[in-house]
């Protein structure tokens, strides 16, 4: 995908333009990671440790801790070591394979958060079946159609990105290798590409995103009809977390690509990065073990054990 006009390396920038807050927010996010990582194993852990977790909802919950070690994986690191040791550079191939798995990471999270709410809708809006339908192997193919739709996705990304010719600079105005400062450097006509992020990741929300809004609304419907308050608190608590995760992830993911490179100052695409590649990472395991009730104890009777 390199070309004999692209750089051997480009240059990262940091996340911050004063020199000032470089450490601090350096022992900030250096913490975020070590949260993250910390939270999304002992999620993991405790799901598979605990026989009476074994079901479709912390199948999925489980897989999302798993993706979230890998998702903030492909950026903090690298930041962090750029950061330390005042070395910016990413080698060529590093870039294309930062952005692939990035990319990667992010459709496949966006899809398997469509998936969970498809699981809150029929255990909701039909119990009875539930277990009928979301049956182990059906469940499998889901998460393998999530991680599978997100590697097509980054593969078409990262080729139609790596496509275009980086002569005129090698200065990556922001934190990691991504889409629209990449773009911003390129001395080709980047109209196609533009297309392409529309069409593509639209295609992408357009079908994420309206199943997510379909589900929620049977959910609420149902949940209305259940005659006492205690009944709908208690079935509503269930969608809580996934909602407060949708929420997290695709305001502030949609906000940072649907709008045009040139219109997107880069200190404000390096803070929306922020908010959808290193907080939800951290913050999918603290919103599920604390609004979870099965979980706490699950937590509790872990602890208790040791």
């Amino acid at each position: 995908m390199g070309n004999q006009t692209s750089p051997m390396e480009f240059l990262l920038s940091d996340i911050s333009e004063v020199p000032v807050l470089q450490m601090p927010l350096s022992f900030l996010f250096l913490n975020i990671y070590l949260i993250a990582l910390v939270g999304n194993w002992a999620i993991i852990i405790i799901i598979y440790r605990h026989p009476l977790l074994h079901t479709p909802m912390y199948f999925f919950i489980g897989n999302l801790g798993f993706l979230d070690i890998f998702y903030i994986s492909t950026t903090v690191p690298k930041m962090l070591t750029n950061s330390l040791t005042q070395r910016k550079s990413i080698s060529f191939v590093g870039c294309v394979a930062q952005l692939y798995f990035y990319l990667a990471m992010a459709a496949t999270e966006s899809t398997l958060l469509a998936t969970m709410a498809y699981d809150r809708y029929v255990a909701i809006c039909n119990p009875l079946r539930y277990f009928v339908i979301m049956n182990g192997t059906f469940c499998l193919q889901l998460v393998t159609s999530s991680w599978l739709i997100g590697i097509v996705y980054s593969f078409i990304h990262t080729a139609n990105t790596f496509r275009l010719n980086f002569c005129s600079s090698n200065i990556i105005d922001h934190f990691f290798c991504d889409i629209p400062p990449l773009l911003m450097i390129s001395c080709t006509d980047t109209s196609i590409n533009e297309i392409v992020v529309y069409g593509v990741g639209g295609l992408l929300v357009l079908v994420c995103f309206p199943l997510i809004i379909f589900s929620y609304v049977c959910i609420i419907k149902t949940i209305l009809r259940i005659p006492s308050a205690t009944g709908r608190n208690k079935t509503f608590s269930t969608c809580v977390s996934h909602l407060l995760a949708v929420s997290l992830f695709y305001v502030t993911g949609s906000f940072a690509y649907f709008r045009p490179a040139s219109s997107n100052p880069s200190h404000q695409h390096k803070i929306n990065a922020v908010f959808y590649t290193i907080l939800p990472p951290m913050m999918n395991p603290i919103i599920y073990s604390l609004r979870n009730k099965e979980l706490k104890k699950a937590v509790k009777k872990m602890v208790s054990e040791w």
